[in-house]
């Protein structure tokens, strides 16, 4: 029988997802299992790679049991990762040197102040589109190999490899003997000269990084090599790759310059499509590859935040004022109106367009009748507040339409309908919801499933694409003002502690 499946593995920043689509791009099933995060000091957030890597070989196998379907009725597998997460492994051993180091992570903000002290930041910015910040994983890697003796020696001596999590698992699906990522997730390690199309060799002999650990950069859809059979059952070609974002972006639709969308997980994640031109931001935003197909580009300015979902998870597990993410919507909307309650979420730092990384987060406007539905509200109101913000210096750089845009969404938050009205209430802006809330995935499976030849092209994608709910502004623009108004007051003193 012809193949006819497409497996689509989400590896995520708490979770491991494994969805199987149809021939149509429908979902047939999934799995997920979660995995521990590491918090060692304040600051730093660590995952263990060989979670990342037997989870996904579980998922994998949980969902084409679940289907009743074996790895002959798979036709391609696409890949799309938690992005800048950093994990070096000895490549005789096939182990980890030590726990990944996840985006969150801030252990590097001294050592990019340094680097932006000896100014050095306008070569990362020109080069790689990025910002020098803890963020992304240049500095990471540099740190992995200054705190391991002997690292650089065996990583010119091809003993140690550098990668992002795709790189990671594509390295132990094909059983060694694939050493290769995309030029999206390329695009985010602060390596890469996304102008060029090839890792820089001023940046990494910068932050003293040898070019002999870094893996090859093919396009998003394209041959990355071949899964061992003994792992899944046959051999099946991994014909994908996308790093979470720009798979979303995919997943969205969004090919044509002026679209836009906005990622709600963890954090939260907003890509505008600005075509074969990588417009340089003025308002510390990141310019981006967002796909890329026959060797040529499109980029994207992206705006990063990096607590969205998490404030979420913060309420259930930090304070415990919830049991279930769910109940925010419905806390929110019985909320005392007279209260201004304004969380700023800056656990990890303030993203873009603030790049602080030495802030934290706050609550303004607290009173004794302050309850669980109020910080709810606040939560959830600090997604859209924190939107804005991006939206607004994408519109100050990039005038073609961003400005009458209508923001496509997906990810967790998304599905809560409060959240997304009060979203377009704040940005002003209608917000689509599609159909399809798969968006990261289906992004993943479409590149690994056209390369494949059984999902249609672009053109034909798109026309797929339906709108499951548009949330169209309600509130009253002096309203809108006094509300984000008093939100700038709360972020400038909160960069001000």
């Amino acid at each position: 029988m012809t193949a006819t499946h497409v497996l689509a593995i989400d590896q995520g920043t708490t979770s491991t997802r494994a969805i199987i689509f149809d021939a149509d791009m429908a979902v047939v099933t999934s799995a997920q299992q979660e995995f521990t995060q590491h918090f060692p000091q304040s600051g730093w957030v660590e995952h263990d790679a060989i979670d990342l890597w037997q989870t996904t070989l579980h998922t994998c196998r949980a969902a084409l049991k679940k289907a009743k379907l074996t790895a002959g009725d798979i036709a391609a597998i696409g890949i799309t990762n938690q992005r800048e997460t950093t994990i070096v492994w000895d490549t005789e051993r096939g182990e980890p040197l030590g726990n990944a180091i996840v985006w969150q992570d801030r252990r590097t903000a001294d050592t990019c102040q340094t680097l932006r002290d000896a100014g050095h930041g306008n070569l990362v910015s020109a080069q790689t589109g990025l910002l020098l910040d803890p963020y992304f994983s240049g500095t990471k890697l540099k740190w992995i190999l200054d705190h391991h003796d002997g690292a650089r020696e065996q990583a010119r001596s091809g003993k140690l490899k550098f990668g992002t999590v795709d790189s990671w698992l594509i390295w132990n699906l094909t059983s060694g003997a694939a050493h290769v990522t995309d030029a999206t997730n390329a695009a985010r390690t602060m390596l890469y000269d996304i102008h060029n199309g090839s890792w820089s060799d001023e940046i990494c002999a910068l932050l003293d990084i040898p070019l002999e650990m870094l893996p090859k950069v093919y396009d998003c859809a394209a041959g990355f090599g071949v899964v061992d059979a003994k792992h899944l059952g046959a051999a099946i070609p991994i014909l994908g790759v996308a790093g979470d974002q720009q798979a979303a972006t995919v997943g969205q639709a969004c090919f044509e310059p002026g679209m836009m969308k906005s990622t709600y997980g963890t954090g939260c994640f907003a890509l505008l499509n600005t075509g074969t031109t990588a417009v340089r931001s003025k308002n510390r935003l990141l310019t981006t590859i967002a796909y890329q197909f026959n060797g040529v580009p499109t980029y994207a300015l992206e705006g990063s935040i990096f607590v969205a979902g998490a404030v979420v998870q913060w309420l259930r597990d930090g304070l415990g004022v919830i049991a279930d993410a769910g109940e925010t919507g419905a806390l929110a909307q019985i909320a005392d109106p007279s209260q201004n309650v304004i969380l700023v979420p800056a656990f990890v730092g303030l993203g873009a367009p603030y790049w602080n990384a030495d802030c934290r987060g706050a609550a303004f406007g607290l009173t004794r009748g302050t309850g669980p539905a109020e910080l709810a509200r606040a939560a959830l109101e600090s997604v859209g507040y924190q939107t804005r913000d991006l939206l607004e210096a994408m519109q100050a750089d990039w005038q073609s339409g961003a400005s009458d845009a209508t923001l496509r969404v997906d990810g967790g938050m998304a599905k809560s309908d409060w959240t997304m009205q009060f979203l377009a209430d704040i940005t002003g802006a209608p917000v689509d919801r599609p159909q399809m809330t798969e968006t990261t995935a289906l992004g993943a499976a479409w590149l690994a499933g056209h390369r494949a030849g059984l999902y249609p092209d672009m053109a034909g994608f798109a026309k797929s694409w339906v709108v499951e709910r548009t949330f169209t502004p309600e509130m009253d623009q002096p309203t809108r003002i006094k509300l984000y108004g008093a939100w700038g007051r709360a972020v400038q003193a909160t960069l001000s502690v």
